[in-house]
């Protein structure tokens, strides 16, 4: 994969701190990850170039192992993809109350300036959430906390009902049930696609008899 003369200097910049918190660049990916008891957590930095300027947006979240074994024997996911799931996913513009928002830059001050500010949102709230974000007992409040409405930590509503389950399912959660129907009746609004409902089912059957050793 290309890597184009900004992202480079983008790199350079932020190394030094991503490394000094164990987050190891792979630049194929376009991300910092930084590898855990249970998974990984990412940074993910994805940048558009316009002819007067550059738009970067930051996304970052965590990979749950576990949870992600169990969902992508259900999704229809290249197996290629598998093993760089993330469990929970957001930018640093939805995570902040903002839906669309991306930084801007149009020169190498206002590049410094930008990585100064993406370093300072995760000394101050990334690192906290990341730390707590890919537990168990968090992804299950953050998965189906509210089973009715969409949830901002995941970009795929779809995978969310799946992985919310699954979460719910692995850390005993005594709703379980309850968030069966509000899945099933979810995915039904979402699509109307009969194999979505068939895998789903199938995941349903499989949690129901599931368990850990």
């Amino acid at each position: 994969m290309t890597i184009t003369p900004f992202e480079t200097n983008l790199y350079q910049q932020l190394t030094p701190f991503f490394t000094g918190h164990q987050f190891l660049l792979l630049p194929e990916k376009k991300q910092f990850r930084r590898v855990i008891d249970n998974g990984f957590q990412n940074i993910i930095l994805s940048s558009v170039f316009y002819s007067e300027d550059t738009k970067l947006e930051v996304n970052f979240g965590c990979r749950n192992n576990q949870v992600e074994q169990i969902a992508q024997q259900f999704l229809n996911n290249l197996p290629d993809y598998r093993p760089d799931a993330n469990t929970l996913i957001v930018s640093i513009g939805r995570f902040s109350g903002f839906q669309y928002f991306r930084y801007r830059i149009h020169s190498p001050d206002e590049l410094a300036d930008v990585c100064a500010q993406i370093e300072q949102f995760f000394e101050t709230q990334g690192f906290n959430f990341l730390n707590a974000a890919c537990t168990l007992p968090t992804l299950d409040r953050l998965l189906n906390e509210h089973p009715g409405q969409p949830c901002q930590y995941v970009y795929n509503q779809t995978h969310r009902c799946y992985k919310g389950l699954i979460a719910a399912r692995l850390n005993h959660n005594s709703h379980f049930d309850g968030l069966v129907d509000s899945y099933r009746h979810m995915l039904i609004r979402m699509t109307q696609n009969p194999y979505e409902q068939l895998h789903f089912e199938r995941l349903i059957s499989y949690l129901q008899h599931y368990s850990a050793n």
